[in-house]
């Protein structure tokens, strides 16, 4: 699963918004009974690799971590970081895609997503400027 804040804003960067999004995301995923397998939070996006069970689609899953995240963050880390205080911390969609064979090489990405980040992307803005 992927997806960003609202408006792809930089607000995860902080370690207390990344540490507050882990115990936030744990305690839901123990309440729902599902397994986080991998977690990486950059800080304008989340990629999760989740084990849930088949009985829970992937838009109530995506729902309940969606919802339920946005509205404890902004309790506990307010403005200060950065946080829309009135709306949804969270952009409206998502990526998800099930894992089957590749899910060593899935992990692994998950995991080292810091590093696939630190890349210098070019930009045609780049070439334009004199």
């Amino acid at each position: 699963m992927v997806w960003t804040p609202k408006y792809r804003g930089k607000v995860l960067g902080a370690q207390k918004t990344k540490d507050e999004l882990r115990r936030t995301f744990e305690s839901i995923t123990k309440w729902k009974h599902w397994e986080i397998i991998e977690l990486n939070i950059q800080e304008d996006h989340i990629h999760l690799v989740l084990l849930a069970s088949p009985r829970d689609s992937v838009s109530y899953i995506m729902q309940m971590i969606k919802g339920k995240s946005s509205a404890w963050l902004k309790k506990k880390i307010k403005r200060a970081h950065g946080l829309y205080e009135r709306e949804s911390l969270w952009a409206r969609g998502y990526f998800v895609s099930s894992i089957g064979l590749d899910e060593h090489l899935i992990r692994r990405y998950v995991k080292h997503q810091h590093h696939h980040n630190q890349i210098d992307q070019p930009s045609l803005f780049n070439k334009l400027l004199p």
